[in-house]
């Protein structure tokens, strides 16, 4: 080993789950939750790069995005369309590593997708990043992106926010 000491410290993490109702079928929604077809639905989403034999999200398909100091690094974990379910892991060097998890589940009208986000500090940045992510804040990232799934699927529906006073 060279001269850096080993560090082992406590995770400084956040963890939220939120759960989207959308206007379509597991097996009409599952192919979207994927890094090419994100760019259908989603405005401004723009990857760099995906690698995949299929051209869509697979097993150990990655793929790149911005990111600031660096681009992130996206994996696919585990990608079940039988299941409705994909795990990706996202690294942001010196920032976080995170663990999305995404489950389907049909419901009359459409489905549900349970949608997890758990961020793990990398240093500084990160620290700043995982503060930042309050449930508050995850709540309205997901209220926009059931929005944009919604109005891709042809289903809007008006969402209802409840304020928190």
């Amino acid at each position: 080993m060279g001269t850096e000491t080993l560090k082992i410290e406590s995770p400084r993490r956040a963890r939220h789950t939120y759960v989207q109702h959308l206007a379509g079928t597991p097996e009409q929604v599952f192919p979207l939750l994927c890094p090419v077809r994100e760019c259908d639905w989603s405005p401004g989403w723009d990857p760099l790069l995906v690698v995949s034999q299929s051209g869509v999200a697979e097993p150990d398909c990655v793929f790149i995005t911005p990111a600031e100091p660096h681009n992130a690094v996206w994996y696919v974990t585990r990608h079940e369309p039988d299941n409705g379910f994909v795990e990706m892991l996202k690294i942001t060097p010196e920032v976080t590593a995170c663990r999305l998890t995404i489950q389907l589940r049909a419901v009359p009208g459409g489905c549900t997708a349970e949608v997890t986000y758990c961020h793990t500090s990398l240093g500084p940045a990160g620290d700043a990043f995982v503060a930042a992510f309050t449930a508050d804040h995850y709540t309205g990232f997901m209220l926009v992106w059931e929005a944009e799934l919604n109005t891709y699927l042809g289903k809007s529906r008006r969402i209802k926010v409840e304020s928190k006073k």
